[in-house]
């Protein structure tokens, strides 16, 4: 864990090492950040948010990042996903709740699901933390296998989200028109 952030201080709420992605992968991550709307607060879709959050958000009211899923604190926003299995990894409980989510996904909005994919991915490639990106490129393999597609690998990742035009719109169907 990094020192807290004083309050006295204004900066980015992104951890320090997402300033490293492109704007492109920065904002994949932001546009993420938000649950489904019309599901209850303990929906396992906002269970994974949760962690997500804290994989690359610093906390406001304790003004840190968290390392893991279930130690305390974070109010609802980047609170804990789980608790502590006896002596099982974090990584126990979270694969569970990503079992339980494959299991409702068909409840949620396939853009959020869309999003929350592609922020497993860039989590998954990018995190600077050994043990947090295994998780969530693990987890992306199998958000991406529940959908019956083929993973995008790093290389193909970093030129669809380069911050080049002509790369992102390489992987576009339909182009979005202005008025």
């Amino acid at each position: 864990m990094k020192d807290p952030v004083p309050f006295n201080v204004r900066r980015s709420v992104l951890q320090d090492w997402v300033h490293n992605l492109t704007f492109m992968q920065q904002s994949v991550l932001i546009a993420a950040v938000r649950g489904p709307d019309g599901l209850r607060k303990d929906h396992c879709s906002k269970v994974l948010c949760r962690w997500l959050r804290r994989s690359f958000l610093i906390s406001a009211f304790q003004r840190r990042d968290y390392n893991n899923p279930w130690e305390l604190g974070g109010g609802s926003f980047t609170g804990p996903s789980c608790l502590p299995e006896g002596d099982f990894p974090w990584e126990v409980s979270m694969d569970k709740a990503v079992e339980e989510y494959l299991r409702h996904v068909d409840e949620m909005p396939h853009h959020f699901q869309l999003h929350f994919m592609h922020a497993a991915e860039i989590l998954g490639y990018k995190h600077e933390d050994p043990r947090i990106r295994t998780w969530w490129h693990r987890t992306y393999i199998t958000l991406v296998n529940d959908a019956h597609l083929w993973p995008e690998s790093e290389a193909q990742m970093d030129r669809r989200l380069g911050d080049f035009e002509a790369h992102w719109r390489e992987r576009e169907e339909v182009i979005a028109r202005g008025p």
